[in-house]
């Protein structure tokens, strides 16, 4: 009598141990790319150079420069709409490697041999 439910010569269950050996090992990449990430600074300009922003990886504003310039008493929104901008343009610069970075961890995710459609039952 023929044993249901289970797994014809046993590569099943082999294969999702390699599935969930790549899944852990993505899983710590991950996190090491996280953290260094975060470790990371960016910095962006506006109004040539005037204001200067730079946020960590973490999306905290780290230090903000302006040049003696940027500050005239007679128009504080043009320093405003600086930092507002610089700031945007540094915080954009920590999603684009972030982006990066998690592209180039799962850019494999398909070769993992089945998590689309690939499973049968």
């Amino acid at each position: 009598m023929a044993k249901r439910g289970g797994f014809p010569g046993g590569g099943m269950p082999g294969n999702m141990n390699n599935l969930m050996k790549q899944a852990q090992r993505m899983q710590r990449q991950m996190e090491e790319s996280q953290k260094e990430l975060e470790e990371k600074e960016f910095t962006a300009t506006a109004g040539g150079g005037a204001v200067e922003v730079s946020v960590s990886g973490k999306r905290e504003v780290t230090k903000v420069k302006l040049q003696e310039e940027a500050v005239d008493p007679d128009d504080i929104e043009m320093l405003e709409d600086l930092i507002m901008a610089a700031t945007n343009e540094a915080l954009r610069k920590v999603d684009e490697e972030s982006a990066n970075v998690m592209g180039k961890l799962t850019g494999g995710l398909g070769s993992l041999g089945g998590l689309g459609g690939g499973l049968s039952f």
